[in-house]
């Protein structure tokens, strides 16, 4: 990857938009880290792009991959990268040339409100690193507040340690284990930042003490020889490690358990380390996709319309926003539903049509004309933009007269007529449908239950059912590359057709087995 993107400057006309935006955005409340703005080209922004967005980031053939496709998208036409911004400190944003100056001045806007959520939304503490660039701990965050989070400087930590095992192991060896360690990243648990250390369990902290046989001091080398307590002393440690439970509780951070006990060699767990890090980093992205976005198309639609905008503007700004909230059958768009929302909790909170009163309210005429000029909505949204997740967000604040007013239904594929048609009209469903798929990203639940399952190093996995069969061939190739990083046969116990179920893999062949409830 060359480093040309870093070096690319503002041209002045720029600067100066840069530096007025970012005044009107502090002048309306946002609280966004210093932001670096660069300009790139078409090619130049794929290619950042095809590397999560950092140009320091460790070499892999994905990478390389995934920058044809954007290539090839961008030159036919089927999609555009406007703008990219980096959770950082600062800030980094990259904007494409050629862009006229009205879309410019949208993205900045764009990502001044994106900064603004990665610094203060609670999710994105999780990516605050200490001095030594490990992850701190979120919830005992110092004041006043002035997070670290020099990823891209960590991102070429990453890229100089994989690289070195590249030069002395080979690449293609490196490479195929990165790809290992690349279809596990899911397994990781998002909330492991916030959950706090285990408290120590009594007999850890206990010292084992060797029973001695009561002698006088003279006697005591003779009646109580050193050679004989060391030995019983190992036996003892060797009989309290056997009663433990291993892990003592279901770990749902798969990655991160196998980074600490799986039989790696030294490269090896290296490797694991960084992807288990970096997968990290992304996770609130993910966790806050619908909301981040929401606050950034909120904000700037505001800017741009009172303070931005020339008049020989407007019409370029209106095109190009309408393509951003568009709405399709087929899928969800973050943008829209999230601005719309935030729009929403914003009227009912000038109005003041929240509460015990608005909630007992059964008379559909006063609350269509309920307007109580509390003024709130702004002070309300910057609470909820700090302390929610997509999943609370929806969850907390999307109503029947939401959805019938903007016409939500839940969607499933048609196999019969061949086409998405509506499923569901009835609230509660398309509430719970959209809730199931912003639960966990999508990703089925699965845990680490026993290290030495049948007490022969065997891993055995569980899997929490909510509904939804593991498919198929997503778990065999799951544990395929378990095994590989494992070296011993993986189980994972889970439901299949409503029945208990355990699916092995030995190394060699797939196989499952029914199995009782209790066992």
């Amino acid at each position: 990857m060359s480093q040309f993107a870093l070096r690319t400057q503002l041209p002045t006309y720029l600067v100066q938009e840069r530096e007025r935006i970012e005044k009107i955005a502090r002048d309306y409340g946002l609280d966004p880290f210093d932001t670096i703005f660069e300009i790139l080209a078409y090619d130049q922004m794929n290619e950042i792009a095809a590397y999560g967005g950092f140009p320091t980031r460790y070499p892999h053939w994905r990478f390389g991959m995934d920058y044809e496709q954007l290539s090839k998208s961008s030159e036919y036409g089927l999609s555009k990268i406007y703008e990219m911004v980096i959770n950082n400190t600062p800030a980094y944003a990259y904007l494409l040339e050629g862009n006229s100056i009205t879309d410019q001045k949208l993205v900045m806007a764009h990502v001044y409100a994106h900064v603004d959520f990665f610094k203060n939304n609670f999710a994105f503490r999780a990516t605050d690193l200490d001095s030594s660039g490990n992850l701190t701990d979120p919830i005992a965050r110092p004041e006043p507040f002035a997070p670290n989070r020099r990823w891209i400087d960590k991102m070429a930590n990453h890229g100089a340690r994989i690289r070195k095992h590249m030069e002395r192991h080979g690449v293609t060896t490196v490479e195929q284990f990165i790809d290992t360690c690349l279809s596990l990243d899911n397994l990781v648990d998002p909330w492991r930042p916030f959950s706090g250390k285990p408290a120590p369990r009594d007999d850890e902290d206990r010292a084992i003490e060797v029973p001695r046989l009561r002698a006088k001091d003279y006697m005591e080398p003779f009646i109580n020889p050193s050679e004989y307590l060391e030995e019983q002393k190992k036996k003892l440690e060797q009989a309290q490690v056997k009663k433990r439970i291993f892990p003592e509780s279901p770990s749902r951070d798969v990655l991160g358990f196998l980074v600490q006990h799986a039989p790696l060699e030294t490269w090896e767990r290296d490797v694991l380390e960084v992807i288990h890090d970096e997968a990290y980093y992304f996770i609130p992205q993910m966790q806050t996709k619908i909301m981040n976005e929401g606050w950034a198309t909120y904000w700037h639609s505001r800017m741009m319309t009172e303070k931005v905008l020339e008049a020989s503007e407007i019409i370029d700004y209106a095109d190009n926003a309408s393509g951003v909230t568009a709405t399709s059958g087929k899928q969800l768009n973050p943008y829209k539903l999230g601005v719309e929302l935030f729009r929403n909790i914003a009227e009912r909170w000038d109005k003041g049509q929240f509460g015990k009163d608005w909630e007992e309210c059964d008379d559909l005429d006063v609350k269509r004309h309920w307007n109580m000029r509390l003024g709130l909505g702004q002070k309300k949204i910057f609470e909820v933009r700090q302390i929610y997740n997509d999943v609370t967000f929806i969850d907390e604040f999307l109503t029947p007269e939401f959805a019938i007013e903007h016409k939500l239904f839940s969607f499933s594929w048609s196999e019969r007529n061949g086409r998405f048609e509506i499923d569901s009209r009835e609230f509660a469903k398309v509430k719970n449908r959209l809730l199931f798929q912003l639960t966990n990203f999508g990703n089925p639940y699965i845990f680490v239950k026993d290290a030495n399952y049948k007490n022969r190093s065997e891993l055995l996995l569980l899997h929490r059912h909510e509904g939804v069969d593991l498919r198929a061939d997503y778990a065999r190739e799951t544990l395929r590359a378990l095994h590989r990083v494992w070296k011993r046969p993986v189980t994972i116990s889970t439901i299949v057709d409503e029945r208990p179920v355990e699916l092995h893999f030995d190394g060699k062949e797939h196989s499952s087995e029914n199995v009782s409830l209790s066992e």
